[in-house]
């Protein structure tokens, strides 16, 4: 077990330096980059320390899988999806054969509408207004990382906090990474526009506005849950873990920025696993030193154009299709297939045991993936369209 430690000036107006902390061990893959980003934002003015975590990458000007403390508010270190999270929400399903379900996911690209879809039965999940008044892309999922999951729970390490979250092995969940669509994307805009990437000129203003993309991101998960259990036959159900890892907060007079870092404060979190490994759900006791965080998933080993290039050359498209694991992936667009094949992450269980060495979580079980949605198949969409020419 090892951790990466310096201290680094910053300049004028910060309190002292800002230190830098990556929790992974000498085995584990991180890049110079991401490492070289986290010294950058370091070194920014007011930045206190910044905490890596084992699923550490290269972001857009900023690292991914990092928690920020500073006493200057930066919109640029939390990103354009604000409110992104995961979600997990138990599931009852008789005889779930990923095939057959496979078939019956929704079209989670396409939005609900509060009017004219008033009366679609997910609805009945929603709680209060709709945030922002944001009535574009209700309903969806989105794209890059972003996915719906049917998985099953295999391993229980800890019976005592599986008992608390009411799981067994082989319960059924339904597992729901998203954000806050564009939403976030505006917010950021808005202000990068005017002030670039420095800090926020009225924090009050810009937290107000995070705050609400925060809500309609926790709630957009649900109505997409929601879709999906009506979809499989289900009744939708409250979530267990719900924890967004884009945002940021007020703690110990600091803002406390995190960019793809999840809150470990005595928190459950899903530990994002790919598509053909498992993910991991821990019960998180993350401290200061490690800005009360943890990490949100297995963290990208390749850039999306290396994984593009290489994954050409080394899978087919059936192949990524169907996992070493047994379950379906659901996707139309072959490009985000190979740009999220297993082989473009890191090893889930390298970042879990970093977190364990470390004494950031408590591993709690795994869960097993059976289907997952990531775009609309199309060949399932001409099928519904002939059957659709049929009836008429």
């Amino acid at each position: 077990m090892s951790e990466y430690h310096s201290t680094l000036p910053v300049s004028s107006g910060s309190a002292g330096p800002a230190s830098v902390s990556v929790f992974a061990s000498p085995s584990s893959w991180i890049e110079s980059d991401a490492v070289a980003q986290c010294h950058q934002v370091a070194a920014l003015d007011g930045m206190v320390h910044v905490a890596g975590m084992p699923d550490l990458h290269p972001g857009k000007g900023a690292p991914i899988g990092a928690a920020m403390a500073s006493t200057v508010l930066y919109p640029f270190l939390v990103g354009s999806d604000i409110g992104c999270g995961i979600a997990v929400f138990p599931i009852r399903i008789k005889r779930p054969a990923p095939a057959r379900l496979a078939a019956r996911f929704p079209d989670l690209d396409q939005p609900l509408d509060p009017v004219a879809d008033a009366g679609d039965p997910a609805w009945e999940v929603w709680e209060g207004d709709i945030p922002a008044g944001y009535t574009e892309s209700l309903g969806t999922v989105g794209r890059g990382n972003h996915f719906v999951e049917l998985a099953r729970v295999g391993t229980v390490f800890d019976e005592m906090h599986a008992h608390r979250l009411g799981l067994a092995e082989g319960d059924l969940v339904l597992i729901v990474h998203s954000g806050s669509r564009g939403l976030g994307e505006r917010i950021l805009r808005e202000h990068t526009e005017v002030h670039g990437a420095g800090p926020a000129a009225d924090p009050a203003a810009y937290l107000k506005a995070h705050d609400e993309a925060v809500r309609w991101g926790s709630m957009n998960r649900r109505l997409l849950a929601a879709r999906v259990a009506h979809a499989l036959g289900a009744e939708p159900a409250e979530p267990i873990v719900d924890q967004c890892h884009n945002l940021v907060e007020i703690r110990d007079g600091m803002y406390l920025h995190r960019k793809g870092a999840a809150p470990g404060d005595e928190r459950d979190v899903l530990i994002a696993g790919t598509r053909g490994t498992p993910s991991y759900l821990v019960a998180a006791h993350a401290g200061p030193e490690a800005g009360h965080s943890v990490a949100h998933g297995a963290g990208r080993k390749m850039s999306r154009s290396d994984a593009l290039r290489r994954g050409r050359a080394k899978h087919t498209v059936e192949e990524l299709r169907r996992t070493p694991v047994g379950s379906i992936v659901v996707c139309g667009d072959r490009q985000l297939l190979f740009e999220e094949a297993p082989t473009a992450y890191k090893k889930i269980e390298q970042v879990v045991n970093d977190l364990v060495s470390h004494e950031l979580a408590t591993p709690v079980a795994t869960t097993i993936p059976l289907v997952t949605y990531k775009t609309p198949d199309v060949k399932s969409e001409r099928r519904d369209q002939r059957r659709q020419r049929g009836r008429g």
